[in-house]
């Protein structure tokens, strides 16, 4: 009761935190969460989902920095897919139709479902070798008389 009187008052001390230590920063910072591939798949696993979605657990494939999003472990025989070499990484990952596998020093797997590059662009993980292919837009002759009345 007494604080709240003084601070009606006007007459509360006020005594100024120091600057030393002060920060709006978060704990966690992108240059810490790369992955270390050398560990089970479980700890694998943690490791991205607990990165999931910031900062993001990233590694470094084809000279870029992607960040992986959506891990599960994935208990099954090895599926079929498209290798993808990943720096740091014993074994090369393998891009399915589900997502992106990659293996721990277990030889136990983790499914990553979403990568993100480093220009902000995410994708499914399963479509990483398709990520630059574009198609084009077709249009029916009513479609083009559309778009030539918009224009």
């Amino acid at each position: 009761v007494e604080a709240v009187h003084l601070i009606a008052e006007g007459k509360a001390p006020c005594i100024p935190q120091p600057k030393e230590g002060a920060t709006y920063e978060g704990i966690q910072k992108k240059e810490n969460a790369e992955i270390s591939w050398d560990q089970p798949a479980a700890s694998l696993h943690n490791w991205i989902r607990g990165h999931d979605k910031v900062p993001g657990a990233w590694a470094t494939i084809d000279g870029q920095v992607v960040t992986f999003y959506g891990s599960s472990l994935l208990d099954a025989s090895v599926p079929a897919g498209q290798e993808l070499a990943i720096k740091g990484a014993s074994r090369p990952g393998l891009v399915t139709k589900n997502g992106l596998v990659v293996f721990g020093n277990d030889g136990k797997m983790v499914l990553v479902r979403n990568l993100q590059f480093e220009d902000g662009r995410m994708i499914p993980a399963s479509k990483y070798f398709s990520a630059d292919e574009t198609t084009a837009l077709e249009l029916t002759e009513e479609e083009k008389k559309i778009a030539e009345d918009i224009r």
